[in-house]
């Protein structure tokens, strides 16, 4: 059997065509979106893991900028406290977590240039382990004596120090960390040595301080600063990238010719992701971050709480975990400080 087809007239052909058209076209255009909704980023909340417990100066920033991260995101940024083992908890549930954006952290000098150093129970690798995001920011120190000490300034300081080596003391958080690093890089940059005393927190520390039974501390300028403006404390120098405006007075170490120690006692921290997140989610979680950082509110609350912002890209947030884990390695290995 034969089928005839009778030819279409011009009119019929052309509306043809249009509809053909117009239905790959439809298609298209559904499928594009469908792409891009499917690539979209974020579509639901993130958490922000701090490896410390509520109410430190990590955690009161990573709460305030997570808050102002959620106008650029369009989604909350939900921060999610993992305290324990000095950050190593929360430092490694963020390693483990599923590289796809929905899980950060905030990683600190602690957890990430000391803690993979002195300690043998961490398993994670900072640079290996994590995709870092960006700084976020920075908190100076101050270190200050006992008033019976009778000391004044920086020269005073080494000079009453070396006229007694192994007498004076200085306390620290625990072996190996972060303040003991710095007590130790005190006794070799300023040709002392000073007896170290490790307490269980930072908090004894400073009390300890107050109470005459260690003679030198340093510390944050935040948690210090009313003790030194009350005069409980004297100031002899400050870790910071200039001096400080509350303490016009009192010089940086950098500038006093230490630059290593200042480098060391300046607490910094970002963002980090688990390692193999897509390079575009980085980018945006970067940019999100950058922008809660140029808010006005944020940055009159952290000039308040006496926190420097930051910001950075990815690549020079690498760059100073690398050095600041190499200055720890080598201090470990000179001054022989034992793992925990």
């Amino acid at each position: 059997m034969m089928f005839r087809f009778s030819p279409l007239s011009p009119a019929r052909r052309q509306l043809l065509c249009r509809t053909v058209l117009l239905s790959l076209l439809a298609g298209g255009f559904t499928s594009g979106a469908l792409a891009q909704d499917k690539s979209a980023y974020p579509r639901q909340p993130i958490k922000l893991v701090v490896p410390f417990a509520p109410g430190g100066s990590t955690d009161i920033v990573a709460r305030l900028i997570a808050d102002a991260m959620h106008g650029p995101l369009g989604q909350p940024v939900v921060v999610e406290n993992k305290a324990g083992a000095a950050g190593l908890i929360g430092a490694e549930a963020v390693a483990r977590a599923q590289p796809d954006g929905y899980t950060i952290g905030v990683g600190t000098i602690s957890t990430l240039a000391v803690n993979t150093v002195v300690l043998k129970s961490a398993r994670h690798d900072p640079l290996r382990d994590f995709a870092p995001i960006t700084t976020l920011a920075q908190i100076p120190s101050v270190f200050s004596t006992h008033p019976s000490l009778g000391v004044g300034d920086l020269q005073g300081f080494i000079t009453t120090m070396r006229a007694r080596p192994d007498h004076y003391t200085i306390g620290s958080a625990g072996v190996g960390s972060i303040g003991h690093l710095i007590a130790e890089s005190m006794n070799a940059e300023l040709g002392i040595h000073m007896r170290h005393i490790p307490y269980k927190g930072q908090g004894p520390v400073v009390n300890s301080a107050l109470a005459g039974e260690t003679q030198v501390l340093s510390d944050q300028y935040p948690s210090s600063s009313s003790l030194v403006q009350s005069g409980r404390l004297v100031p002899f120098a400050v870790a910071a990238p200039q001096r400080l405006p509350a303490l016009p007075q009192v010089p940086t170490l950098a500038e006093a010719g230490y630059p290593a120690l200042n480098r060391l006692a300046i607490t910094w921290f970002g963002l980090v992701a688990p390692a193999g997140t897509p390079q575009s989610v980085v980018e945006t979680l970067n940019q999100a971050a950058r922008d809660a950082l140029k808010t006005p509110a944020v940055r009159e609350r952290l000039a308040q709480l006496g926190v420097q912002p930051l910001g950075g890209t990815p690549a020079q947030f690498a760059r100073l975990i690398a050095q600041t884990r190499s200055q720890v390695e080598q201090l470990v290995e000179q001054r022989r400080i034992p793992m925990e």
